[in-house]
């Protein structure tokens, strides 16, 4: 049996005996139901991992000790940050989960035109938190010792207003002339904006062009939003990624 990959976003040092928090304890014990004395491994976020054991479970708590630092990391050699118009239902759960098995550096969701979504501020807090627990176990499952940021959602023009990550930038858009293969190998990071259902508009394509955005296409198919990014990080990690 594959041993359980636990976030525990607390210090953690060889030696040390720390609780698990609630959402930990609710994964290990009451969807796992470890035992004591199971084996666990333990990761912050920061990189690296522990090797674990479970010590002592109760019905609202749980202790692990630390013993032994696994330095090695599965993160890949290209930085990409995903720019991904916000879908509807769990679609974008999906996009986020894909893309960190894909090996992401940051995703920051994007308000469009044609996205359809509109949630007020606390709503739209609790769905970031929402977000942010699926990149957690995306990276619980695929082994990735660091996490992707999730950024709070901005508009696209707002977004496109910002100084800029060095690197290449991508739109993709169904509609240019430029296939992957005609791009030069990138130099530094990449940033990739996709648009949300129905794509994005022809004045935000515009916009994102203005802002040093190029214009690549996937292939003849136009694919669904929840598709198109993955497709393109898949593609990214093949030419130049790991």
């Amino acid at each position: 049996m594959r041993i359980p990959r636990i976030y525990l976003p607390i210090p953690l040092a060889i030696g040390a005996t720390v609780p698990l928090d609630d959402n930990a304890f609710n994964h290990a014990v009451r969807v796992l139901r470890l035992k004591a004395d199971a084996a666990l491994i333990l990761f912050n976020g920061t990189g690296g991992a522990f090797a674990a054991t479970l010590t002592a479970v109760g019905k609202r708590e749980a202790w692990v000790r630390l013993l032994e630092f696994w330095p090695g990391e599965v993160e890949s050699p290209l930085r990409v940050v995903l720019g991904q118009g916000i879908s509807r239902g769990d679609k974008m759960d999906y996009t986020l989960q894909k893309a960190v098995e894909l090996g992401v550096a940051a995703i920051q969701p994007l308000f469009t035109e044609r996205g359809g979504v509109d949630w007020p501020g606390e709503r739209l807090t609790r769905k970031v938190q929402h977000w942010r627990g699926i990149v957690i176990g995306a990276c619980e499952q695929c082994g990735r010792n660091q996490l992707p940021a999730v950024h709070d959602p901005l508009a696209l023009v707002d977004w496109l207003a910002q100084p800029a990550e060095s690197g290449l930038h991508l739109l993709l858009d169904p509609a240019a002339k430029r296939g992957w293969r005609e791009l030069e190998p990138p130099s530094g990071g990449i940033t990739v904006l996709i648009g949300a259902e129905g794509g994005l508009s022809p004045a935000e394509i515009s916009q994102a062009v203005q802002a040093g955005f190029i214009g690549v296409r996937l292939g003849p198919r136009i694919l669904r939003t929840e598709t198109a990014g993955l497709a393109a990080l898949a593609t990214m990690q093949a030419l130049w990624g790991d």
